[in-house]
C-alpha cells in the first residue's frame, strides 16, 4: 500500500461508495434474523418456498452482477449504479406489499436483479489513482463488514417497531438516499476504462477456474455462505419454537453475541495475518462453524446453549468473511485479479441461493432441526478441503 495520501477527490469518493454500498446491504440484511418467520405467515408459503424466497436474491444476483459492470463500460457507470439501485428499490416496494410467498420470491429476485456491486466498484477504480486503490477497497470492505453487522442486530429490534414488511420500505428508502448520494456526492468519473484488477476478463475465465488454490477459495466462500443461509432459514423458527424467544425478544440474544464475536474476531484477523497463520486461523474458524451447528442441533431447546452456537457461528464467519477476499487477492496473478474477484463474488451468490434453496426443501422433508445437521455435514466437507490449502506468502507472479 503506498505511502502517499489520497487526495480529496480520492477521499470523497471511497466514502461516498462505501455509503452507497452500506446502504444497500443493510436493505438486503436486516430483513434476514426474521424473514423465515414473516414468510410462514404469506399465503401460500411452504417449507421448500420459504427457503427459496430467501435465496432467490443470490441467483438473480450472480446472473446480473457482470453484466451491469460491462453494460456500465458502455452505457456509463452512474446511469446503471442508478437503475439497479431503481431495481432493488422496486424489489423491495414488491416485498413489504405482496401477501404471497410468489410474489416475495419475485420481490427477492427483483432485489438480486439491481446487481450493482461490481459496477460500484469499477467506479471506485475510476475515481482513483491505481497507488490509492488499495485503500478505497479496504474502506468499502470495512464498511460491507461493519453494515452487515449492524444489519444483523438491526433487523429483529425493527421488526418490533415497523414489522418486517416496514424493514423492506425501510429498504426501498435507503436505495433512494444511495441514488441522491451517488448524483449529488460522488465524484463525476471520466470515461468509463477497465481495470485488471477490479473487473472481470471473459477470455480469462476458464483458465482461472483451473488453478487449484483459487477453486479452493471459490468453492470455499460457496460453502460460507449456503451455510450461512441454510442456518438462517432455522435459526429464527429454532429460537421461538425450540429455544421460546419470540420474535419481537430474539435481539437480546443477538446484541450480545454480536458484539462478542466482534471483539473476538478482530485479534484473530490481525493475528492471522502478522504471524502468517492464514490457513491455521482459516481452518479454526471451519471448525467454529461446524461446532456451532453441532451445539444447534443437539440443545436448540436451551437458551444458553443457542447463545454460545451463535457465537461460535457469528466469529467463524466474521474470520472466514475477512479471509476470503485477503486470499483471493494475494492468490490471483495481479494481471488477472479483478476476473478472479468475479469468479469469487458469482460463487458467493450461488451459494445464497443453493443454501437458502437446500435447507427449505430439507426442512419440509426431514424436519427444521436436521438442517443444522445437514449444514454440520457441509463444514466437514469444507474442512477437509481446505486442509489441502496452501499458507499464501506471496502473490502469483
Amino acid at each position: 500500500m503506498s505511502l502517499e495520501k489520497m487526495n480529496s477527490i480520492e477521499r470523497r469518493a471511497a466514502l461516498t461508495l462505501a455509503s452507497i454500498m452500506s446502504l444497500r446491504m443493510l436493505g438486503l440484511f436486516m430483513v434476514l434474523p426474521v424473514f423465515s418467520l414473516y414468510a410462514h405467515q404469506l399465503m401460500g408459503a411452504t417449507p421448500a418456498l420459504i427457503g427459496f424466497s430467501m435465496g432467490i436474491y443470490g441467483l438473480t444476483q450472480a446472473i446480473f452482477q457482470i453484466p451491469f459492470g460491462a453494460w456500465s463500460d458502455k452505457m456509463g457507470r452512474k446511469r446503471m449504479i442508478t437503475l439497479g439501485l431503481i431495481i432493488f428499490a422496486a424489489g423491495s416496494i414488491l416485498s413489504a406489499c405482496t401477501h404471497t410467498i410468489w410474489g416475495m420470491i419475485l420481490g427477492r429476485a427483483l432485489q438480486g436483479a439491481g446487481a450493482v456491486g461490481s459496477t460500484i466498484i469499477a467506479l471506485m477504480a475510476d475515481l482513483t489513482r491505481e497507488n490509492q486503490r488499495t485503500k478505497a477497497m479496504a474502506i468499502i470492505g470495512m464498511t460491507i463488514g461493519m453494515s452487515f453487522s449492524l444489519a444483523m442486530l438491526l433487523g429483529p429490534v425493527l421488526s418490533a417497531w415497523l414489522q418486517v414488511n416496514g424493514i423492506f420500505w425501510l429498504a426501498a428508502c435507503f436505495s433512494i438516499l444511495a441514488i441522491i448520494i451517488l448524483h449529488h456526492w460522488v465524484p463525476e468519473p471520466p470515461k468509463p476504462v477497465w481495470h485488471a484488477d477490479t473487473e472481470p476478463d471473459r477470455h480469462s475465465f476458464l483458465t482461472l477456474l483451473k488453478l487449484p488454490e483459487l477453486a479452493r477459495l471459490n468453492i470455499s466462500i460457496f460453502m460460507l455462505h449456503a451455510i450461512f443461509t441454510a442456518s438462517f432459514v432455522v435459526i429464527p423458527i429454532s429460537l421461538q419454537s425450540d429455544a421460546g424467544l419470540s420474535e419481537n425478544h430474539q435481539w437480546y440474544l443477538y446484541l450480545p453475541v454480536l458484539l462478542l464475536a466482534f471483539i473476538c474476531s478482530v485479534p484473530c484477523i490481525i493475528l492471522a495475518e502478522k504471524k502468517h497463520r492464514l490457513k491455521q486461523f482459516f481452518l479454526g474458524a471451519i471448525v467454529m462453524l461446524g461446532c456451532s451447528e453441532v451445539i444447534f442441533w443437539l440443545f436448540a431447546d436451551s437458551i444458553i446453549f443457542s447463545g454460545l452456537s451463535l457465537f461460535l457461528f457469528f466469529t467463524g464467519f466474521s474470520v472466514l468473511e475477512a479471509f476470503l477476499p485477503s486470499l483471493v487477492s494475494k492468490t490471483a496473478p495481479p494481471a488477472r485479479k479483478g476476473t478472479a474477484l468475479g469468479i469469487y463474488s458469482c460463487s458467493q451468490f450461488l451459494g445464497i441461493f443453493v443454501g437458502g434453496s437446500l435447507a427449505g426443501w430439507l426442512y419440509g422433508r426431514i424436519g427444521l432441526i436436521n438442517v443444522y445437521l445437514f449444514c454440520t455435514v457441509l463444514t466437514i466437507l469444507w474442512a477437509a478441503l481446505a486442509f489441502r490449502m496452501k499458507n499464501p506468502q506471496h502473490r502469483i507472479p
